[in-house]
């Protein structure tokens, strides 16, 4: 299994790997977006040349007087018959470090439904984040999601 940067011409694969295994989908200008204004922050899981998982992420654009620059991890996902191989971990810690390393982000944050138990395990559990709010309603069905954070000082050089 080989995890490498996004490359524009994995965007249809990531895509469908999305719209495959996750509620909130996005349209393919909007990959391009993130490939394009942050290229070494979103990965991509590969076997024998298919798309089986990935990461979209992005620093984020609206930081608020007094905080700190801090990456975002849009989207993550694995297709569901190369789950529990450590893909998403690798693929979260991948972007991280480029994003400690390459934009000086002091932490990244992500949103994470309350249901998802597996996805809370990783994040919480395996990577280390802490709910720091619970957003009403964040999600299009209107279920509420946990706004998360991990700090990357650990990780600045």
């Amino acid at each position: 299994m080989n995890i490498r940067l996004a490359r524009v011409d994995d965007l249809l694969g990531m895509q469908a790997c999305n719209l495959q295994n996750l509620p909130e989908n996005y349209t393919l200008k909007y990959y391009l977006y993130h490939a394009l204004t942050w290229p070494q922050l979103s990965y991509v899981a590969e076997e024998d040349g298919k798309i089986v998982g990935y990461i979209l992420a992005k620093m984020e654009e609206d930081v608020q007087e007094g905080d700190e620059p801090h990456g975002h991890v849009t989207s993550i996902s694995v297709l569901r018959s190369y789950r529990r191989l450590g893909l998403a971990k690798r693929l979260m810690i991948q972007s991280q470090e480029a994003m400690a390393t390459v934009y000086k982000a002091a932490y990244v944050s992500l949103h994470v439904r309350k249901s998802n138990r597996a996805a809370l395990g990783l994040y919480r559990d395996t990577l280390g984040f802490t709910v720091k709010d619970i957003e009403k309603s964040y999600y299009a069905d209107g279920e509420d999601a946990y706004a998360m954070r991990l700090s990357l000082k650990h990780l600045a050089r």
